[in-house]
């Protein structure tokens, strides 16, 4: 039975209620993040900055060979789900994967699937 299934068994069970409201949260934000994850050039952004711990956006779509236009909406998305982070030197933003954001996401959807 899954946690959703028991909150509507307990309904008079506020605990139970917020358990799933909380899992329903991290569930949700997962969700975006995944959704920013699905496009294939974006895994190929983050593979880039993986293999470099931080890069400039210059360095990103000079090397890749893409527009710097598309490449900055890209990390945008990216950056607005929580992924990457920058940091500004001089003239130039660096970015680099935020590892402890994706490992709560590749938790959480783990245990989600775990309830199943």
């Amino acid at each position: 039975m899954s946690q959703i299934q028991a909150a509507h068994k307990t309904k008079n069970s506020p605990m139970r209620k917020a358990k799933v409201v909380l899992k329903s949260e991290t569930l949700s934000e997962s969700s975006e993040i995944l959704r920013a994850l699905t496009h294939p050039l974006r895994m190929k952004i983050l593979e880039f900055i993986d293999r470099h711990d931080s890069i400039n956006v210059n360095k990103i779509y000079n090397t890749l060979k893409l527009e710097q236009s598309i490449t900055s909406q890209h990390l945008r998305i990216l950056r607005n789900a929580g992924i990457v982070l920058t940091e500004r030197e001089g003239k130039f933003i660096h970015y680099k994967i935020d590892y402890t954001k994706v490992s709560k996401v590749l938790l959480a959807v783990n245990n989600f699937l775990d309830e199943e």
